[in-house]
């Protein structure tokens, strides 16, 4: 190879390394480009002044401010000028943190929660138009009115007891004659019933009609004790009368109905003997009747004696009849678990008898006025009543109400609402759904959590570390814990006194966590103890 050709040979590698390495620097510089310009392209757009309207990473970023400028729930963003509610994991539902921090469950920050525009509380949710629209959600006004409701029962009719008259022998006589043959015969008033000879009265009329034909001075006071002696014998005042106007022994007697009904009872027969005292037979009235109905106990409270009522039976068909409650009855069927409403029934006509079917409509009382909301409003748990109110904005928040009478489709308020407030008829659990995804304080199943238990105690700091503190502690009677050492979790820092550290003595107050440590919710340093 003569060196012209070695020249060129060492030129052409030359070009070849020259522009290898332009292709090397070109490369890394677009290489560099694309790295830098890389979180331009993801950059986090300018957030919206409605946090509803983030995104995640828009949440996120707004979580990083708050740590920088120490905001925390309950304070005020002074970017958005609303009140941060919490910190939560959106992909976390239902768990929900005080102090901006990254999530313990993702690789990501917490996200906040603000309060809306008008100061809403953690207890309501918002939905927007257009998925109330889908959810086909319907609202009702709150009105104010009164229920004039019945209560319906189902009884059978029996004789009124008050309308029953039992005639007895006044002395020793004998059945002569009979004008009512068999029980159950109807009677008018003032109707012979039965005619009795009594030997009895014979002596004691015939004494009166001898001294009634003496004159004289005293004979007066003779014929007035010998009408006493008549009305001692059992005569009646009728009877006596008789005597007086005829002048004749009266030894038989006509026992007459005193009320028109019909005879329940017959005890005797012509020609029985009859001793004083003795029941003859028995009349029962059918002015008035008696409907004793069932009713259950819930209902029974809403009636009164004096309660106007209907009544109808197939037995007497097209015919309505007019009565009043007359008492209910002191007792509770334990099976049933009803009521007897006894009812007074006018039966002018005697339609009704006892055993006949009937149904009853009693009226209740009208009250005074009170707020109404559709029974569809209502939701009953078991341990309280609640109902899902309709804000401004598309906001719904559970409120426990006191329910009362529930009549055609409308029950009562005594408690929780306010005139004029809406409420809503259908899509509640819906909405309660969405309440719990996004872990709001109050839903429609929530009952109330009771008050924890807090307990008193000294202790001396053996270890802090972050949120918890390692105390020694006395025994503790209410807890029966021995003297012994373990972990609490710290009140939030404002709460705390300055500079705590190992060896100081505390005066704690502190309340049991389910699944946690024990949580401390007040604590104050006491002086150490002087030295002997």
């Amino acid at each position: 190879m003569n060196k012209k050709t070695a020249f060129f040979a060492l030129a052409a590698v030359a070009a070849l390394v020259a522009v290898g390495g332009g292709a090397w620097w070109l490369g890394m510089q677009q290489g560099m480009g694309h790295t830098t310009s890389a979180p331009q392209a993801v950059a986090v757009q300018p957030a919206s002044a409605d946090p509803s309207l983030w995104t995640i990473p828009q949440g996120e970023e707004a979580t990083r401010r708050h740590i920088r400028e120490s905001l925390k729930a309950g304070d005020v963003d002074p970017v958005t000028g609303r009140r941060i509610l919490n910190y939560h994991d959106p992909m976390v539902p239902g768990k929900n943190f005080e102090a901006p921090a990254k999530s313990p469950f993702m690789d990501m920050m917490l996200v906040p929660r603000y309060a809306g525009s008008d100061a809403a509380d953690a207890s309501s949710v918002t939905v927007s138009p257009r998925i109330q629209q889908n959810l086909g959600l319907r609202t009702a006004p709150v009105v104010e009115g009164s229920l004039v409701s019945e209560v319906t029962a189902v009884g059978n009719v029996a004789w009124d007891e008050r309308e029953r008259v039992e005639l007895s022998s006044r002395a020793m006589g004998f059945v002569e004659k009979l004008h009512v043959k068999a029980a159950l015969d109807r009677v008018a008033a003032g109707a012979a019933l039965a005619e009795l000879y009594v030997p009895d009265w014979v002596a004691a009329q015939e004494e009166y009609l001898a001294l009634a034909r003496l004159t004289g001075d005293g004979t007066d006071s003779l014929k007035d004790a010998a009408r006493q002696r008549m009305r001692q014998a059992g005569m009646t005042p009728a009877h006596i009368q008789r005597v007086v106007t005829s002048g004749q022994v009266q030894a038989r007697f006509t026992l007459t109905a005193p009320i028109a009904g019909i005879v329940s009872e017959l005890m005797v027969r012509e020609g029985a003997t009859v001793m004083p005292g003795m029941t003859l037979m028995r009349l029962q009235g059918t002015r008035t009747v008696w409907a004793e109905g069932a009713v259950p106990e819930s209902q029974a409270a809403l009636l009164q004696p004096g309660a106007r009522v209907r009544t109808t039976s197939p037995g007497a068909p097209g015919q309505t009849f007019e009565g009043q409650v007359q008492a209910l009855l002191p007792e509770v069927d334990e099976v049933t678990r009803t009521i007897r409403a006894r009812v007074e029934l006018s039966n002018p006509q005697g339609r009704l008898v006892p055993g006949m079917l009937v149904s009853m409509r009693l009226d209740r009382p009208r009250t005074a006025a009170t707020l109404l909301v559709p029974s569809d409003a209502v939701i009953h748990t078991g341990r309280r009543s609640v109902v899902m109110v309709a804000e401004e904005g598309g906001r719904f928040r559970p409120v426990e109400v006191t329910a009362g009478l529930e009549v055609g489709g409308q029950t009562e308020i005594s408690a929780g609402l306010q005139m004029g407030q809406r409420v809503v008829l259908s899509g509640q659990f819906l909405i309660d759904s969405e309440a719990s995804l996004r872990g709001l304080e109050a839903r429609l199943n929530q009952e109330p959590v009771p008050k924890a238990q807090r307990y008193t105690t000294d202790a001396v700091i053996d270890a802090l570390s972050g949120d918890t503190v390692t105390l020694t502690h006395p025994p503790i009677a209410a807890l029966k814990w021995p003297q012994m050492q373990m972990d609490f979790k710290l009140p939030p820092r404002a709460q705390q006194p300055r500079d705590l550290e190992a060896g100081d003595r505390l005066q704690i107050e502190f309340e049991m966590q389910d699944g946690d440590v024990p949580r401390i919710t007040s604590l104050q340093r006491v002086a150490p103890e002087p030295r002997q």
